[in-house]
């Protein structure tokens, strides 16, 4: 099998590692990639949000199987396009896509599921902003304000502040950019990504997953599209992740087979368990960055054949999934003034340890690897537990010089110290 992943992220290498793997993978081709990628598959230099050119290119290298990383190709229809062609493609249609592309959308299809999700209203005139800010966040008895941009905003649309002044400024920006705003009841508790591989109304779930959106320790400074993750969740109790799949992405996967619009692909569930039970914060329709990093190093099952089976309409017939013991933590080191604009072209260096996944990166014509974006790379740890995990990655991430750069030093500390309630 030959297949074709589309991105260029730390979450795109990590789908390489763990593709290459899997016996059956006997070409790996990427489109753009990054200075990481290059080394382990075939890169070619491709507009991904064109239907067309990655349909082409997948006929060109005669792919097997195209999985698509990112969610913008996703909610453009570059998945259609490549179906079309009669290659089996990994990931959702445009319609299935709305999940994440609209934020109304997703919130309309849980309340036809039944599904349990934050209180609501989508906000799009600048009048009716004040009186909407007044049905939520404090002083109501909620602790923050949530206001979130409707569209895609790579994880940086959203403000959770107890600051009326605030949530006010950043939903009055949007709508004057001509984004809709959604806002939402606040939901307490510790929050947990589970990613669900669905085909239809077959959803077969992945290990769950925590991620650190915040800038900084201790879930300070702005959000950001993720600064680290671990996977599994020790504090978590088996009977919640039944739950989760039972009761939040099975019905969701349902309901969009029920609206004409099947979901084939990588179903991703953002949750927080709050004390009333799990409740939906958001959907994503591809693989989480940074959680795919964690999960994917504790993966023993072919990933190749796993994606095929879903994307070819034969899930169900797949034996249930294996999982390496232990632990993986993932740090993601960023460049300076990351989530604002980061400055690019330091060079780096360190960056070919083992366990070092590249997002925003580059190769020189003079050799030099140099940062390209805002989120550098993602070093990821295993260990026999999260203490483990936590220590062989920290270690890697501190050999790893890049000016200006930072990274988070509490990934996954609470949970090591068994600081987070079961």
């Amino acid at each position: 099998m030959r297949v074709l992943v589309v991105g260029s992220g730390a979450r795109e290498h990590a789908l390489l590692l763990a593709l290459r793997r899997d016996p059956e993978v006997e070409g790996l081709a990427i489109a753009p990639g990054n200075a990481g990628t290059a080394a382990i598959a075939d890169q070619y230099d491709v507009d991904v949000t064109s239907g067309e050119a990655v349909t082409k290119l997948a006929q060109r290298i005669r792919a097997d199987l195209v999985v698509i990383g990112p969610e913008v190709p996703l909610v453009l229809g570059v998945a259609d396009a490549v179906r079309s062609a009669g290659i089996a493609c990994f990931g959702p249609g445009t319609d299935a896509a709305r999940i994440e592309g609209s934020k109304s959308f997703a919130k309309d299809v849980m309340t036809a599921a039944g599904v349990r999700t934050a209180r609501s209203e989508v906000v799009d005139n600048p009048a009716r902003l004040d009186a909407s800010l007044d049905r939520f966040g404090p002083p109501g008895g909620e602790r923050a304000w949530v206001v979130k941009d409707d569209g895609l905003a790579a994880g940086k649309g959203v403000v959770v502040t107890p600051d009326r002044a605030a949530a006010r400024a950043h939903a009055a920006n949007l709508l004057e950019s001509g984004h809709p705003v959604l806002l939402e009841s606040f939901l307490d508790g510790p929050e947990v990504s589970l990613f669900c591989v669905v085909d239809g109304e077959t959803v077969v779930p992945l290990l769950p997953a925590q991620d650190f959106k915040r800038a900084g320790d201790n879930d300070t400074g702005p959000n950001t599209g993720g600064m680290g993750a671990y996977a599994p969740l020790p504090w978590l109790p088996e009977d919640i992740l039944t739950q989760i799949v039972d009761e939040v992405v099975k019905p969701v996967a349902a309901e969009l087979v029920a609206r004409g619009s099947p979901f084939s692909g990588l179903m991703y569930a953002g949750l927080a368990i709050t004390s009333q039970g799990p409740a939906v914060i958001e959907f994503n329709c591809r693989f989480g960055d940074p959680e795919t990093q964690s999960v994917l190093a504790l993966l023993e099952t072919p990933l190749g054949q796993l994606l095929y089976a879903a994307a070819s309409g034969n899930l169900a017939d797949e034996p249930p999934l294996r999982w390496r013991d232990g632990a993986a933590v993932t740090v993601v080191l960023a460049a300076e003034n990351y989530p604002g604009r980061p400055r690019v072209g330091d060079p780096i260096t360190g960056s070919e340890a083992d366990g070092v996944l590249h997002a925003g990166t580059r190769r020189r014509d003079d050799g030099a690897i140099v940062s390209s974006g805002g989120r550098v790379l993602s070093v990821v740890g295993t260990g026999a537990d999260l203490a483990a995990a936590r220590e062989a990655a920290y270690r890697v991430i501190k050999s790893i010089r890049l000016p200006g750069s930072h990274f988070r030093s509490d990934i996954a500390l609470a949970a090591a110290e068994e600081r987070l309630a079961r």
